[in-house]
């Protein structure tokens, strides 16, 4: 196992240790206080779907948060997504993820998310033979939104990108945060 691969594995584990702690020392404070832990779940994420000629990408990403107050929530999510294209490739990514939500007036959100990504790409040998590639890539999101009932619509970066190695083609990307 290479140096970097042994960092990205101690900080996702040192980043879900300290969520972990976080979440346990505010929720045994919340849940002296109220008799139902799971009224303060929200569950949400998102769906996607492309295709076209000999091309398919679908994409699943379900979170769960736990909003302690109207201000701060936190919350883990799942990630995964499957693309091919004919006769070129195949990609599959898998991964998780942790974020913070603060809302520091009704309608604004600011958020971080760590997401730490398995990603598994597979060439047409016919087309390319010697990119196939298997990593993991971590990304950490800073975003705003503005938020309205349950939708947040807003912009996040990624301060780890990477353009030879992520998912992702730009650091910058909108989003659309559905909870209920």
């Amino acid at each position: 196992m290479n140096n970097n691969n042994i960092c990205t594995s101690k900080s996702l584990v040192l980043t879900i240790l300290i969520c972990f702690c976080t979440i346990s020392t505010f929720s045994q404070d919340r849940i002296s206080k109220t008799t139902n832990f799971w009224s303060h779940v929200e569950y949400g994420g998102g769906l996607g779907l492309s295709f076209g000629d000999g091309f398919f990408s679908g994409a699943i990403s379900p979170n769960a948060v736990y909003r302690f107050n109207p201000y701060i929530a936190t919350g883990v999510g799942l990630n995964f997504s499957y693309s091919s294209q004919k006769d070129v490739f195949k990609s599959t990514v898998l991964g998780g993820s942790i974020l913070g939500l603060f809302n520091p007036y009704e309608a604004v959100q600011i958020s971080t998310e760590f997401e730490q990504l398995h990603v598994s790409r597979n060439f047409d040998q016919n087309f390319v033979s010697n990119l196939d590639d298997e990593y993991w890539y971590p990304a950490l999101f800073l975003g705003a939104g503005y938020t309205s009932r349950n939708v947040t619509i807003g912009i996040r970066y990624d301060v780890l990108y990477d353009k030879d190695k992520s998912i992702y083609s730009e650091a910058w990307m909108p989003f659309v945060r559905f909870q209920f």
